[in-house]
This record gives structure tokens, sequence and C-alpha cells, in this order.
């Protein structure tokens, strides 16, 4: 579930107001041709919306029973916090990957707390794929791809990471589905790790 706006092409704006994101988890629903969906996002903070208010939306779908769980995208731990005085915060979605960790301490909060931490973007991993990189060689003696080693580095992070890397091809689907049989040793995982 989207809580954005259309603003043109390729544009999105956040919007937050409360009958707006009541009416889109509802268009979800009807989209879905289910009664209620299981995990729902609240994939930006509105800033022109006091976001007491969206919490106070979310809230309401949970206890009509739109939703079951809800989660938060693009968050601060300050966020998550507060949501939480409002509803279960079951999930976080923030960009995080083997080269940006500018989530860390969301990631950090959310592993304390048992929050399912959802990485967008979780295959970027930029030029630490280039030939002869310290990914490139770890991948080279798992017999694996540079993707699959650093969804294997994701998954080492936290027991609560969940990656939901995108794929349209099958191939593709079966390698990132195989990554979770990679286990990295305690050198390689903190190699990878320094790279970030």
């Amino acid at each position: 579930m989207s809580s954005q706006a259309s603003g043109g092409p390729d544009r999105w704006t956040p919007r937050g107001d409360a009958r707006y994101l009541t009416e889109q988890a509802h268009k979800s629903c009807r989209q879905l041709g289910v009664e209620r969906i299981d995990l729902w996002q609240l994939h930006r903070i509105d800033p022109e919306v006091p976001r007491e208010e969206q919490f106070a939306a979310v809230r309401a779908l949970l206890d009509a029973g739109v939703i079951r769980h809800a989660g938060l995208s693009e968050v601060s731990v300050a966020d998550i916090k507060e949501a939480s005085r409002y509803f279960k915060v079951a999930t976080v979605q923030n960009r995080y990957n083997l080269s940006d960790r500018g989530s860390e301490a969301v990631l950090d909060y959310c592993t304390e707390h048992g929050i399912g931490f959802i990485p967008w973007y979780p295959l970027g991993a930029g030029g630490l794929i280039k030939g002869g990189s310290v990914l490139d060689r770890i991948a080279t003696a798992h017999q694996a791809t540079p993707g699959q080693i650093a969804l294997a580095w994701l998954l080492q992070r936290s027991p609560v990471m969940l990656p939901i890397p995108g794929t349209s091809k099958v191939a593709h689907l079966e390698q990132n589905v195989a990554a979770a049989a990679i286990k990295l040793t305690a050198d390689e995982y903190a190699r990878l790790t320094r790279l970030g």
C-alpha cells in the first residue's frame, strides 16, 4: 500500500491525511480481492500532516480489521518510537544494502525490538561488484554471484532481515533464494562489513 500520490511521471509526493490513507487501504483490499491486508506499509510519513494523525489513521485501520499488521517505510528510530504509541510496528522498510548503511541505527533498533526489517534496494552494491573486488573474490570462492553474496551478508547481518529483491526472471529468483544457503565465514562477513 502506498501513502503517496502521483505528482506526475516519476514524481511521487507523500500524502498522509487520514481520509486518503483509509481510502487507499480499502482500495487495495478491493484490488487484491481480499477482506483484509495482512501487512500494510505506511510508505512515507507526510511532512505536511502531523504524524500523530497518520499513526492514528493506521490504528483505526487495524481496529476496523482492514489491515492485520502495520509497518513503516523510510523512517527514523524516533518515528518508530512515536508510531509504537499507536500500534505495534510489525516491519520497517528502509533503504539498506552492502554499500548503503544509512539506516544502521534503525536496523539495530529493529533487531533489538524484534521488528522485521525489509531492506529496499537490497542488491545495491554499486562499485563493490567490479571484478577483483572483495565481493567478487568472495563470490568466486563460494561459486556464487556477487548478488548472492550481498544477500547472504544481509541475512547474516540480523535475524529480523527480510530482503525482497525484485526480479522478473525465474533464474534470478532461483539465484536469490539460493543465497539463503550461503554461509559466510566470520572473516568474509567482517571483510564485507568493512566495505560499508
